[in-house]
């Protein structure tokens, strides 16, 4: 009987600390898959969070179909959990924001995004007529540039809590040509930022590779813990 109660009480207490964990919903960008975002996974679940890690076919829908399709699944894993956190790169912070443009999310915590076109990127502008363009990156791809197709320039200010990780490092020269100031080799840094969002850092990183930057990964779990990110930790790499 002594023996069946203990084991009762640390059952509860097992189901009482699960009950209180966060869940991190991880959202990879245009063109790429969940294996982008597999380093981000362990991150965070190495530091306690119940990790999502979402693969969609991004280039398939456009981007109010794929909101939908990608977040609402990955809802539904972390159903139980006290808080939902998002931490995604390029568009899939486009699509959070899309979502959250029709759906609440009422135990929504906080959102880190990586490189988002929230103003649009001058890329898609350029080359959004080339032949291929949409053949390779969808009606997605075509949405996220700055003209009137642009879903970004339409959704209007965040009313979310949202810190922002900007790259200021390309590896594509001839794209940055293309856009103005600094920028990480597909969105410049002005592009990345939201009104009304809660934080903004910019860090020496490239489009491709920022969601596998150990520097970029502490400050995403310095965030999804404390709600602001480490200047102090960036004053001393620099």
């Amino acid at each position: 009987m002594k023996w069946a109660l203990t084991f009762l009480s640390f059952s509860l207490l097992f189901l009482s600390a699960g009950s209180h964990a966060a869940c991190v919903i991880l959202l990879h960008g245009l063109g790429k898959s969940d294996s982008s975002m597999a380093k981000l996974e362990k991150a965070v679940a190495a530091a306690g969070f119940t990790a999502v890690n979402v693969d969609y076919p991004s280039t398939d829908f456009p981007i109010e179909e794929l909101a939908g399709r990608a977040i609402a699944p990955a809802l539904d894993k972390c159903a139980g959990q006290e808080q939902v956190n998002f931490v995604t790169h390029s568009m899939g912070g486009i699509l959070v924001r899309q979502y959250l443009s029709r759906v609440p999310i009422d135990n929504l915590n906080h959102v880190v995004m990586l490189g988002p076109p929230n103003n649009g990127s001058e890329v898609v502008d350029k080359l959004g007529d080339f032949p291929g363009f949409r053949f390779m990156l969808g009606d997605a791809g075509l949405q996220l540039g700055t003209g009137e197709l642009s879903v970004p320039n339409n959704l209007g200010s965040a009313d979310f809590d949202v810190g922002i990780i900007a790259g200021t490092r390309s590896i594509n020269l001839i794209l940055s040509q293309m856009i103005p100031d600094s920028d990480d080799g597909k969105v410049s840094v002005e592009s990345t930022k939201l009104e009304g969002m809660n934080d903004h850092l910019a860090m020496p990183v490239t489009h491709v590779f920022m969601m596998k930057n150990d520097k970029v990964i502490a400050q995403v779990i310095h965030y999804l813990q404390n709600g602001h990110f480490n200047r102090d930790e960036l004053a001393r790499d620099q």
